[in-house]
């Protein structure tokens, strides 16, 4: 392919005025450019699948929603200056996906009060290098996705999750900076994920491992969290009261609650004045209703070679009491906390005496993570270290997804956006469906229309984000697969 461009079309219209530019070779991609003044989404709906929109510097105040496959949208940056998205405090959400093959990166992203960006359901996404500040609920939030990568971005401010994987599987986490947020990453019931060297600090909580009852997917299986710095995470907990993440203790630096498989391995966690690690099943963190589709208790979870050292300076609520009963002001720098029943459910940990500790006593001893330095030199590894495994992802990309104008097709809009702010019969963001449908009844006509323009109506909730993107057919199935839906 030749990779000179050269002009194929120029479209001047006033503030749509956009450049577009055809490799030599014919049409087989496009770069549409993007300046100031002009409107993303009007690059958007002109690309066609395999366009890569470039957005030069300059401030833009619109939603951007992209439902075609294969598009990329990448920041040029010149300088100090950044194309920069601002919602002025007046929008829900920046940037919205259900293409599959989307990219993002090298965009500056301020004061939305939703998302900045979203993924509804889209496959084999990439969302790198961008940085966001003070954007409402959550930062970066694929939801209901296959195969994606989460890198290099810088988050911070985020009234929920700065990066939040919502029921999704084969995912990395890589190399962001979260801080000053009340979860800095969020896994929640989604499996084969790789959260491995991001900085998370000054936040309520740093990682979390999550499974939340009440939602399509059962089950949270199989992260590593590996190479982390988990630091200072004692922010006082600013979620949007009510809702699950609200209930996070400050000074919590790694939680898992109820999630099954998941490895802490060679992390730096230090400084979080409640507990360092927390192994939880849900009857700890919160009073939640139960799920009879998931199990409560987390299992198999291995602890391996971290470094740990000033945690528990300060703990609080349930932590304080419990370690009051063991007549102590100090936290432990590792916590396992399952209930009076619950067992030891084949979790291992190495070098326990190198922690303090409560709760690990029959946990299994995990293989050494010591060894010699020939072998160190050789490049040996202990058996059960995760350090020569490279991604979660995929090594082909997943199928696309697909969403049909029916009942198929609106059961994947409601699990990748309906179930991002609604379980079953727990209270999120959104309240939980038991209550829209005791509220709606059969009357499928008016949730579908206040999809479209929601209005806030209730004091105790945040306003939802319009849903005006959806087809007025579409937005009719998802409401009546709501008011259809059981447990």
């Amino acid at each position: 392919m030749n990779s000179l461009y050269r002009t194929s079309c120029v479209a001047r219209s006033g503030a749509s005025a956009m450049a577009l530019w055809l490799t030599a070779s014919g049409a087989q991609a496009a770069i549409i450019e993007v300046h100031e003044g002009e409107r993303i989404q009007d690059a958007v709906n002109q690309a066609a699948p395999g366009d890569e929109i470039r957005v030069y510097p300059g401030l833009y105040s619109e939603t951007v929603y992209v439902d075609k496959d294969d598009i990329t949208l990448r920041g040029v940056i010149e300088g100090d200056n950044w194309p920069h998205l601002d919602g002025n405090k007046q929008l829900n959400d920046a940037i919205l996906y259900s293409g599959n093959g989307f990219s993002v990166e090298w965009f500056k992203i301020t004061h939305y009060k939703g998302n900045a960006i979203m993924g509804q359901a889209g496959n084999n996404f990439s969302i790198r290098n961008n940085w966001v500040l003070d954007s409402g609920v959550y930062g970066i939030f694929p939801e209901f996705g296959e195969n994606g990568l989460i890198e290099n971005n810088i988050l911070s401010g985020i009234e929920d999750a700065a990066i939040y994987v919502g029921m999704s599987d084969y995912i990395d986490v890589r190399n962001n900076q979260v801080f000053d947020s009340v979860a800095g990453i969020e896994i929640e019931n989604s499996r084969h994920v790789l959260v491995e060297g991001n900085l998370t600090k000054n936040n309520t909580g740093g990682i979390l491992v999550f499974i939340t009852p009440g939602l399509p997917i059962k089950s949270s299986y199989d992260a590593i969290i590996r190479r982390n710095f988990v630091l200072d995470n004692n922010t006082p907990n600013f979620g949007i009261p009510g809702s699950l993440v609200s209930q996070i203790p400050a000074g919590s630096g790694i939680i898992v609650m109820s999630g099954d498989e998941v490895i802490i391995e060679d992390n730096v966690i230090t400084g979080n004045n409640n507990a360092g690690i927390i192994i939880t099943s849900q009857d700890f963190v919160t009073d939640i209703a139960t799920d009879t589709g998931s199990d409560p208790n987390p299992d198999a979870v291995q602890i391996s070679d971290n470094v740990m050292f000033n945690n528990g300076a300060a703990p609080e609520g349930e932590m304080k009491l419990l370690m009051l009963t063991m007549f102590s002001t100090t936290g432990p720098d590792i916590l396992a906390y399952q209930g009076a029943t619950a067992a030891e459910r084949g979790s291992c940990i190495s070098r326990r005496n190198a922690y303090r500790t409560h709760g690990v006593d029959d946990w299994a001893d995990c293989d050494s993570p010591t060894i010699r330095a020939t072998d160190a030199i050789a490049g040996l590894e202990p058996s059960d270290s995760t350090r020569a495994l490279a991604t979660k992802m995929l090594p082909e990309p997943a199928a696309p997804r697909v969403i049909n104008d029916d009942a198929s097709g609106a059961e994947i809009v409601y699990q990748g956006i309906c179930a991002g702010c609604h379980a079953y019969n727990v209270r999120l963001i959104g309240p939980p469906t038991l209550a829209i449908q005791a509220q709606y009844g059969e009357d499928a006509g008016s949730i579908a229309a206040y999809i479209a323009r929601p209005e806030k109506k209730r004091p105790d909730f945040p306003t939802m984000p319009p849903q005006d993107h959806l087809s007025e057919p579409m937005r009719q199935l998802v409401a009546e697969y709501m008011l259809a839906l059981t447990n």
